[in-house]
């Protein structure tokens, strides 16, 4: 898998100066555009538009401090529809504007080329199971909330406490099939998974009941889905373990990760600052 996602870096080295097509990269990639975003942005860190966006910018800073050209071929080239458009970029990245940098030869800020190797420790294994499971519903309570990378969400922290207790608990007895309890529910997430882009969350169970009044249902269809328990200090355990999923278990094992929720099951300990966590991962076999 990372063979192939470093030819899809090469790629783009290739077709900077023209719009790149990510069905293209997926291709390269032998997988879906979902699963080479997803993976991409765990391993890079950033979003693969932002990456694409930041290297575009950093050849053409070389360009500008070059003055082989004027500002404005060098915008066209790599798909500023105006200098303006190209200033606003160049100067968001760079911190100055292409017409000072050339006149004064600014240091200008480098965005690397990227490519990906697996580190095998083998220090540590990661235990999963893998499961098909028929259509289901999720019936809970629902918000718009921003995704946070690392550390408390507070959003999420805010939604869940304005939940009264005693909702909960009745919300709770409908739970009928695994995972089992009440849950967090991840839906309708940007393709980029950018810090700060928007999902719905859910607070909720998986049920054959109706919901409740004031509660949200969520129709799940018949799928497979990669499932992948931890133990630790919250919200780290739980945050390294998405990140370990895409690093290491996604590049090691012939599965990419396909739409559909993300669904986490938590069970805290009576002090509140350790958890045991089941992670429901919808996913689907890598083709041939």
């Amino acid at each position: 898998m990372l063979e192939r996602l470093n030819q899809s870096m090469e790629h783009i080295e290739r077709h900077l100066d023209q719009p790149v097509d990510v069905a293209e990269l997926a291709r390269i990639a032998a997988t879906s555009e979902y699963h080479l975003r997803r993976m991409f942005s765990a391993l890079a860190g950033m979003p693969l538009s932002e990456y694409v966006r930041r290297r575009r910018l950093t050849v053409a800073g070389a360009e500008v401090l070059s003055g082989r050209e004027s500002l404005l071929d060098i915008a066209v080239r790599y798909g500023y529809g105006s200098g303006e458009a190209f200033a606003r970029a160049f100067r968001a990245m760079h911190g100055v504007g292409p017409g000072e940098a050339r006149r004064v030869g600014a240091a200008l800020v480098s965005q690397p080329r990227l490519a990906f190797r697996l580190t095998v420790e083998g220090n540590c294994s990661m235990r999963y199971r893998v499961v098909d499971k028929p259509d289901f519903s999720v019936v809970g309570f629902k918000a718009r909330v921003p995704l946070v990378h690392t550390g408390p969400n507070q959003a999420i922290i805010d939604f869940v406490r304005g939940i009264e207790r005693q909702t909960l608990e009745q919300l709770e007895k409908l739970s009928d099939q695994e995972p089992h309890g009440i849950l967090a529910i991840c839906d309708d997430l940007d393709p980029s998974r950018a810090e700060g882009t928007e999902l719905d969350y859910y607070q909720g169970v998986i049920t054959s009941e109706a919901a409740p009044e004031g509660a949200s249902t969520l129709g799940v269809p018949a799928g497979t889905w990669a499932v992948f328990t931890t133990s630790g200090p919250v919200p780290e355990a739980i945050q390294y373990l998405w990140r370990d999923v895409f690093t290491e278990w996604f590049p090691s094992n012939p599965y990419r990760s396909r739409p559909g929720p993300e669904i986490l099951r938590t069970r805290l300990s009576p002090e509140g600052a350790v958890a045991d966590a089941e992670l429901w991962l919808p996913v689907e076999r890598e083709q041939g």
